[in-house]
């Protein structure tokens, strides 16, 4: 809690206006059955009209201030948790663009999801009830209280003795909640998981005829959580029901005792009518005590996991270079080797070096280990051992920005949104219309795009389902292309084109971009045999290094690849 109330400095000014505004109506409202005591009491027995006018007119006034405070108060309390909730949002949401691959598979994405929505909407929630009632309710509790004890001390004693009941009970209820709305949370993160696998699959589930089968895994999900929800609600709903009992049976007690004291003469009647209405204003604010108890509990949690995210410590750290590389290499993988689970190596003993503008094509079985070399290339992850450098600098000294300006990347399962293709090639980046227009040239996109009446303008559905496989690929080839990168990764980025357009942009790119490393991750030989060097994984390790040539002649299993796809012979 204490790094989410962090949010809440800045609004300071307006949260202390807010209370002051709150603190005056809810005295306002304290006033107001003190005053119909002493009408009652002292000024109807007086029947004089002008005195009746003038008291009733200051109860008036007193219950336009305690409306009109309220009124302000809780339009100020909504503004300022709309402020704290966006920033919060805001900055757990930058956090999770940032975090490195290995974190975002610890967090997982679902989870990641329903923390910036749910958990960020239990704490608004709170946020917003401690607002309004979190100076409202101790006011006319304690108020209420001190009151009462002046206007009659063994009335009040009767009321008091059932408050610490009250409070004990709310509290040993309300501390059970964090953990089960923990709990509840985590269920949350499963049945977003398996909406967001649906929701992205939802065209293989209706060609397989799967829509039972994805209703069961969703029934499954939704079961539990309904499970861990009727629990946490069924506990902490005990609360209300529990008060409000102790609370009756406290004003049973009251109307009794006050009873007996008006027939000896002890009290007044006005002074029962007052003490009755202070009783239930008390009631009132004992009530938003215990919703905010129970708020607190959701609210806890929820701040815990936001929490969690956003004080992350990324393992990720800038080291100091040792000044041992060869400048003259673009890229050099030295004795690299890197497991995701720490058990078995994913990727073993990779040596390789490139020279500027020299290509790379890497080639090999799925599972071999052909992207988990692309994603240290880009530094999702630190290798286990070894040392990988750019410009014969070890990637651990580049700053983050530094280093991803280096890259132009082009991955086969990429991302299109909802917007023009013009902004979907520049990405949010300083790229000029002109460079867009090239950049579509060299990925052979050119053509189709002014074929579409709209041309550049024209606006994508989201993941861009309105255009072809091979269409989405070569848009997202030119948004790679388009500030002419240093380093242009294609991890499998080309497998939708047709034999025809994959050449021709080969030919593109050795053409337009000869100052630049290609590195090409494909299935196909085609792909790659013009590349200056080709690596085989098999396994996480290299097993074959060379030319398209070298490798013909001394690694079987990249003739046998050969071989199986072409028959040996290739089509220019």
């Amino acid at each position: 809690m204490k790094r989410i109330l962090l949010y809440l400095k800045p609004l300071k000014k307006r949260l202390v206006i807010g209370l002051f505004i709150k603190i005056l109506g809810t005295v306002a409202e304290l006033f107001i059955p003190f005053i119909l005591s002493y009408i009652l009491e002292n000024v109807i027995i007086t029947k004089d009209p002008n005195k009746i006018i003038f008291y009733g007119v200051i109860m008036a006034f007193c219950a336009f201030i305690a409306g009109a405070g309220n009124i302000i108060a809780n339009r100020m309390a909504a503004k300022t948790t709309m402020v704290f909730t966006s920033a919060m949002r805001e900055e757990l949401f930058s956090k999770t663009l940032l975090l490195s691959a290995r974190a975002t598979d610890k967090f997982t994405i679902p989870s990641l999801e329903s923390r910036i929505t749910s958990d960020t909407y239990n704490v608004h929630n709170f946020i917003g009830m401690i607002q309004r009632m979190g100076v409202r309710a101790p006011m006319l509790l304690i108020g209420g209280a001190v009151i009462t004890f002046l206007m009659d001390k063994t009335l009040s004693m009767v009321m008091f003795l059932m408050l610490p009941i009250i409070f004990i009970t709310v509290y040993s209820i309300s501390k059970r909640g964090i953990p089960l709305y923990t709990r509840v949370q985590n269920c949350v993160d499963d049945m977003v998981r398996v909406v967001r696998e649906d929701s992205q699959g939802i065209r293989v589930i209706k060609a397989l005829s799967k829509n039972d089968y994805e209703n069961r895994r969703y029934d499954k999900v939704n079961k539990s959580l309904c499970k861990e929800e009727t629990k946490a609600g069924t506990i902490m709903g005990i609360a209300n029901p529990v008060m409000t009992m102790l609370m009756n049976l406290g004003i049973v007690a009251v109307i009794a005792v006050s009873a007996y004291r008006v027939s000896e003469n002890l009290s007044s009647s006005a002074t029962v009518i007052a003490f009755m209405q202070y009783f239930t204003l008390i009631s009132m604010a004992m009530m938003s005590l215990s919703r905010m108890f129970i708020m607190y509990t959701k609210c806890a949690a929820s701040a815990a996991r936001i929490s969690e995210v956003i004080d992350y410590s990324d393992e990720l750290n800038i080291i100091s270079d040792d000044g041992k590389g060869d400048k003259d290499n673009i890229i050099s993988f030295e004795n690299v080797s890197f497991s995701y689970l720490g058990k078995k190596n994913n990727l073993e003993n990779i040596n390789l070096s490139l020279k500027k503008g020299q290509s790379l094509g890497i080639i090999g079985a799925t599972g071999s280990g052909k992207s988990t070399f692309i994603k240290l290339l880009l530094r999702f992850y630190d290798a286990n051992s070894g040392v990988i450098r750019i410009e014969g600098k070890d990637i651990r000294s580049y700053e983050k920005e530094e280093l991803s300006s280096l890259f132009g990347v082009a991955l086969q399962n990429d991302f299109l949104y909802a917007d023009t293709i013009e902004e979907n090639i520049r990405f949010g980046r300083e790229v000029s219309l002109e460079e867009i227009k090239k950049g579509a040239k060299i990925a052979q996109a050119k053509d189709f795009i002014e074929e579409i009446p709209d041309k550049y303008s024209h606006v994508l559905s989201s993941k861009g389902t309105n255009l072809s496989g091979g269409q989405r690929q070569r848009l997202l080839i030119a948004r790679a292309v388009c500030k002419n990168p240093k380093i242009l990764i294609l991890d499998d980025s080309s497998s939708a084109l047709d034999y025809k357009t994959d050449a021709n942009l080969r030919l593109a790119l050795k053409e337009e971009m000869k100052e630049s490393t290609v590195i090409t991750v494909a299935q196909r030989v085609s792909s790659v045999k013009n590349c200056d060097l080709i690596i085989v994984l098999d396994d996480g390790k290299i097993i074959g290094k060379g030319t398209h040539d070298e490798l013909l002649s001394s690694c079987v299993e990249y003739r046998e690849i050969s071989d199986s796809q072409m028959g040996g012979a290739f089509v220019e």
